[in-house]
């Protein structure tokens, strides 16, 4: 698909710091929120804009301390549900949100406080369903706390990706390819995203119970168990929720394929 023209433009959050933002096509306000070290220069946001900018007027961000927004500190999800508000208010004081991965997490939170999501689309929040995977996410979330502190940017990057299943020596090789700049610049967000999840990554269903926003929930078929299992927990867990599988799609879902489950959705 031929990519449609994009404004870019910013915003200022609740506490001063400045968020970058894009809009392309016509129509409804959509909001995008990326997962972990994806902006708009970089990763499947754009994509699904694309897809989506026939029928709707889309919004992409970058989120707090990626590409060309701010980190103000000290930082706290707050602050972040505070710069999705503020990208929605723009876009009019109401948005659908489409949320991927540990973006979905922060949209989930962020839609138990309103800030004016009027649907809500996650595709698998990486939350955890038990005892073991909490075990892992605390051991990993320990693991990037230090070796941010110490400045090793590279080595929580590397810490990440083996979290999500790459092999150590694949991850390691990562070091060497023309992206991993991109890669280091945005290491320090790995700690928001961990924080979003929150401790143990444990699906927070007395919290998700509060949101009254429908809300659709995707999962890809050829995904691991464990993120099918967060999917479905996610979906028990908002009242009214729905779910539905997109055949053959893993984590990282095709934009094309995604599309036609938003905009059924969203209309």
């Amino acid at each position: 698909m031929t990519t449609t023209t994009s404004t870019s433009t910013s915003v200022i959050s609740s506490d001063g710091t400045l968020i970058a933002c894009s809009t392309t096509g016509t129509g409804p306000a959509v909001v995008i929120v990326d997962g972990a070290l994806c902006h708009r220069a970089f990763g499947p946001g754009s994509a699904i804009a694309d897809q989506l900018a026939a029928h709707h007027t889309v919004h992409t961000y970058d989120r707090r301390g990626r590409a060309g927004s701010g980190d103000t500190q000290p930082f706290a999800v707050e602050r972040e549900i505070e710069d999705l508000a503020a990208v929605i208010a723009a876009a009019g004081g109401s948005a659908h949100v489409v949320a991927l991965s540990s973006g979905a997490a922060l949209a989930l939170r962020a839609a138990t406080q309103g800030v004016g999501i009027a649907r809500l689309a996650v595709y698998e929040p990486p939350f955890s369903t038990d005892d073991l995977q909490s075990e892992r996410f605390d051991a990993y979330r320990g693991d990037l706390t230090a070796a941010l502190a110490d400045g090793r940017r590279g080595d929580a990057a590397v810490r990440f990706m083996t979290f999500a299943g790459m092999p150590p020596e694949v991850a390691d090789g990562m070091r060497n390819a023309p992206v991993w700049p991109l890669f280091e610049a945005v290491a320090p967000t790995l700690a928001h995203d961990a924080e979003a999840l929150g401790t143990g990554a444990r699906v927070p269903a007395e919290a998700l119970a509060r949101i009254t926003a429908p809300v659709l929930v995707v999962d890809g078929g050829a995904s691991p168990e464990l993120l099918r299992a967060a999917a479905r927990a996610v979906e028990a867990a908002v009242p009214g929720a729905r779910r539905t599988t997109l055949e053959g799609q893993t984590h990282e879902v095709a934009a094309e394929v995604l599309a036609p489950a938003l905009l059924a959705f969203f209309a």
